[in-house]
């Protein structure tokens, strides 16, 4: 018995995207293996670590408990689509210069649900604590992450 099949068309990182997918295949999976935009990660496959974070219509979704079906007709953006012409984004800078990633595991879902506090006016306070409670980074203890945020808004209340 073949598996039921559906067409989709959404924005993916600025770009039309269509394609023919089985209904059940996880947005995680189609964007890492029929996209092969691997920076999002995947760590729990249960949407508690936060690593497969990206952003849906500019919401932080957690793409291994969204099916692909379910992004048609959104706007889906990946870590991949933070730098524009080769140049880093501001919070992606800070994480470097603040050493806000060691393994780099979290990293992607990290910086998309910054992102979006950012692009919706969040506080740094927020940020740290609401943004940062949902996801899990065994490496950094969070201190390095917690500085490049207080850096990315200080520079740009600037």
């Amino acid at each position: 018995m073949t598996e039921p099949t559906k067409s989709i068309t959404f924005t993916l990182n600025g770009s039309e995207c269509t394609r023919t997918v089985p209904v059940r295949t996880l947005l995680s999976d189609f964007l890492r293996h029929d996209e092969d935009l691997t920076g999002t990660h995947v760590g729990c496959e249960q949407g508690v670590c936060g690593a497969c974070t990206i952003l849906v219509d500019g919401t932080p979704v957690r793409s291994c408990l969204m099916l692909a079906v379910q992004a048609d007709g959104a706007t889906v953006e990946t870590v991949e689509s933070l730098a524009e012409a080769g140049e880093l984004s501001c919070f992606q800078k800070a994480m470097k210069d603040e050493h806000g990633l060691q393994c780099g595991f979290c990293t992607p879902g990290i910086l998309m649900s910054v992102t979006a506090a950012q692009r919706c006016g969040r506080t740094v306070e927020d940020t740290e604590t609401e943004v940062l409670g949902g996801h899990v980074c065994r490496c950094t203890g969070y201190t390095g992450i917690r500085s490049a945020i207080r850096k990315t808004w200080t520079e740009a209340s600037e």
